[in-house]
């Protein structure tokens, strides 16, 4: 799994739709530490949770399963992009099956999740799926045989007052394993200077 960030929206946004509400331009430092405040106290602590819609991050998901991608689609005020399988499966094509123990070289393909047994059957459809795919069948049919293991990709784009909900829920330990993980990385791969918006929302192991 990978996450970077490709682009974010400057803190100053927020804080200058916060000063619009008061017409309080005056008292700004320009991004600075009292416009940090401001944000933290009028977005977090008195709820004023709309202002933070005005800060915006974009990131680049690879290497996720589509069950993870299903969890990802519950998150409604976000926006997905996601690597098609119309276009792509042709990717499994040109290669050998692949043995029910060679999670190495599977691992290109499907995300293990550390159980042989799972894992060896994720294989077992992930070859079914290529035998269907070299009888000719196209990939708008055959994709409904694809595992749910299958990795897939993703540009994700989403506002400061929905990634603060997503990392509440998805870094909690009843979360599927692999969205915790996500939420983890998610929040590394913050600007520095945005990551204190988002700490209390981080739950720890």
């Amino acid at each position: 799994m990978n996450v970077i960030l490709l682009h974010y929206t400057p803190l100053e946004i927020a804080s200058h739709a916060i000063r619009t509400c008061w017409q309080s331009f005056d008292k700004s430092d320009n991004g600075g530490q009292k416009d940090k405040e401001l944000i933290e106290r009028v977005g977090n602590k008195y709820k004023h949770s709309s202002t933070l819609e005005h800060l915006v991050y974009n990131f680049y998901i690879q290497g996720i399963s589509r069950a993870l991608l299903q969890e990802l689609a519950r998150h409604r005020i976000a926006s997905l992009s996601v690597k098609s399988t119309r276009y792509t499966l042709k990717e499994l094509k040109d290669i050998e099956p692949f043995r029910e123990d060679d999670f190495e070289g599977a691992s290109k393909f499907i995300v293990l999740t550390g159980n042989k047994e799972v894992d060896s059957a994720s294989i077992r459809a992930l070859n079914n799926l290529q035998a269907l795919l070299k009888k000719g069948i196209s990939n708008d049919i055959a994709k409904y045989a694809l595992v749910e293991a299958y990795k897939t990709e993703l540009t994700w784009s989403i506002n400061a007052r929905s990634l603060q909900n997503f990392l509440a829920l998805r870094s909690d330990r009843s979360a599927l394993w692999e969205i915790r993980k996500l939420a983890k990385k998610i929040f590394a791969a913050l600007p520095s200077e945005h990551q204190y918006l988002f700490r209390d929302f981080i739950k720890e192991d």
